[in-house]
C-alpha cells in the first residue's frame, strides 16, 4: 500500500466508528512514514495508536488472517503470474470480509486476545 493511501484507513475508521478508535500498528515503514505522522498529528483526538514491538508477528492479529490467506486463498494451486496471485488473494480477502466469524477467530489466539476487547 502506498504511504499516501494509508491515512484513508484510520480516517474511514474514525468516520464509521462514531467513537474513539484504538489502532494497533506494527513497525511497517508505511506506518512510520513522515507523511503518515504529519497526517496523524492533528487527527489524534478520536484516535489512539499503539505500536507493537519490532518483529512480533505473534502479537499481530493481521498475521493470523495472512496465514489463512496464504494457506486457503489458492489451496494447493500455485499462480503462474503476479496478476493471478493478486486476483486469488484479493478474492479470498474480499470473501473473508463478509465472514465476521473468520475475522473474529483471528483474535482468539493466545497472543492476540489483548486486542479482542
Amino acid at each position: 500500500m502506498p504511504v499516501r493511501r494509508f491515512p484513508e484507513i484510520p480516517r474511514r475508521l474514525l468516520r464509521q466508528a462514531g467513537r474513539k478508535v484504538l489502532l494497533i500498528l506494527d513497525w511497517h515503514p508505511v506506518h512510520r512514514a513522515g507523511v503518515v505522522q504529519h497526517w496523524l498529528a492533528p487527527s489524534t483526538e478520536g484516535l489512539a495508536l499503539f505500536f507493537l514491538p519490532g518483529y512480533s508477528p505473534e502479537l499481530n492479529p493481521d498475521e493470523y488472517l495472512n496465514n489463512g490467506a496464504k494457506g486457503d486463498a489458492l489451496g494447493r494451486q500455485r499462480p503462474g503470474t503476479q496478476p493471478a496471485l493478486m486476483d486469488g488473494a484479493g478474492s479470498y480477502l474480499r470473501s473473508t470480509q463478509r465472514q465476521p466469524d473468520v475475522v473474529r477467530s483471528c483474535f482468539r489466539a493466545e497472543h492476540v486476545c489483548y486486542a479482542a476487547g
